[in-house]
């Protein structure tokens, strides 16, 4: 459409400029139409805008009706063979089904002209291959102005080849570069992309995304991914990876604790527990999430926390949990708790009366066999060994 519309203001131009030189001295002409009782008088230049005009409505009325009734007649064709397809046809049905190798010629044929897209189109089949070296090689004579997709395609790369501080490093960079003006149009899904791209590397390389300059560009669902590598390889670290990872949760409490999720706030919960030092950032999100809503597991991983100090505070813990049992009544763990504070501060009899609640539930029920047990501490171990086999129940360290 775009092109019709210069092509005419082009010819239109072109005609005035023509008419202006042979009109030079001679006057606008006169033009005199007389049809049945219709009488136009004009000059020659309105009738050659008139003219003009009428030609482009013409134009562009015919394109529009063939475009319509073009596609009447696609919908009502029947396809027997894909090379009958239009090539962006065909394009679109192998990105739908991600069977690009399966048409490799056809798709690295339709790009060969492309002085945009050519080497990365080819870097892309060659990585697929498993030769991602030569990868590597294409995308360098890749164009200026393909930079943003050439840097996505070596990132991939990088992370498939198990490259992190390669592939770190043009992360970072990416993500700091300023856009090309041609791709501001689809700048979201840039940005997007660039997301995904640090999700991946962040549960790749779980340890090494904390020393990233651009902590924190995940989605959740990837920041759930990544704190759960992170529980799953906490013994295995060096102290440098721990003191990371207490830099970046100061930075997370600061900034973005109040819109992460539940889930992953707990995930965090359960790394503070592992981190003696953090004591005190650890009892301050689970009272938080506490306060929210109730969990049995966020309760008792605070619980825990207060009674392995070194020298418990019984009193502010029994405050605490008074609290929360007028704000949650009838929850047996707090039931649980209490025997365990009981006991701690020689109120046996009120531990023994404790033990007569919630029959059915199994957390009392393993207080029961506890204080049966009393101080043979092998049938204790044996008892706690049964009960923490089944993953629904809570691991004991009190």
């Amino acid at each position: 459409m775009k092109q019709i519309l210069y092509s005419y203001a082009f010819v239109l131009l072109l005609l005035v400029a023509v008419v202006s030189v042979l009109s030079y001295g001679y006057g606008q002409g006169y033009v005199y139409i007389y049809f049945r009782h219709w009488q136009i008088q004009s000059n020659v230049w309105a009738l050659l805008i008139l003219l003009v005009v009428l030609s482009l409505i013409g134009q562009v009325a015919w394109l529009l009706f063939k475009r319509y009734f073009s596609r009447l007649e696609q919908r009502k064709q029947k396809v027997f063979n894909f090379e009958h397809l239009h090539p962006y046809e065909k394009m679109a049905v192998l990105w739908l089904l991600d069977a690009n190798q399966d048409k490799r010629q056809m798709v690295e044929g339709i790009f060969k002209q492309s002085s945009l897209l050519n080497e990365v189109i080819q870097a892309f089949f060659l990585w697929k291959q498993g030769d991602a070296e030569s990868a590597l090689k294409i995308l360098e004579h890749s164009p200026a102005m393909a930079f943003e997709l050439a840097e996505f395609q070596r990132i991939e790369i990088y992370l498939s080849a198990q490259q992190p501080n390669q592939a770190l490093t043009h992360l970072e960079f990416l993500s700091q570069h300023e856009l090309s003006p041609w791709l501001t149009d689809i700048q979201q899904g840039c940005k997007q992309r660039l997301i995904l791209l640090w999700g991946q590397f962040a549960t790749q390389f779980p340890w090494l995304y904390l020393q990233s300059s651009q902590f924190g560009q995940l989605n959740d669902a990837d920041k759930t991914i990544w704190l759960q590598q992170i529980l799953l390889a906490f013994d295995q670290v060096s102290l440098d990876d721990l003191h990371h990872l207490q830099l970046r949760y100061d930075e997370f409490k600061t900034s973005k604790l109040q819109d992460a999720t539940r889930e992953n706030k707990i995930l965090w919960l359960k790394i503070l527990a592992r981190l003696p030092e953090m004591g005190q950032a650890h009892e301050e999100l689970a009272e938080g999430l506490l306060n929210d809503l109730f969990d049995q597991e966020v309760f008792y991983l605070w619980f825990e926390k207060q009674l392995l100090k070194q020298s418990p505070d019984y009193e502010k813990v029994e405050q605490q949990l008074n609290m929360w049992e007028q704000k949650y009544p009838n929850i047996p763990i707090f039931s649980f708790a209490r025997w365990f504070i009981y006991q701690e501060t020689a109120r046996f009899n009120e531990a023994e009366q404790l033990l007569e609640l919630y029959p059915d539930n199994i957390l009392m029920s393993y207080l029961r066999i506890k204080n049966q047990l009393k101080d043979n501490d092998e049938l204790i171990r044996q008892l706690n060994f049964l009960f923490e086999g089944n993953s629904n129940f809570l691991k004991l360290n009190l």
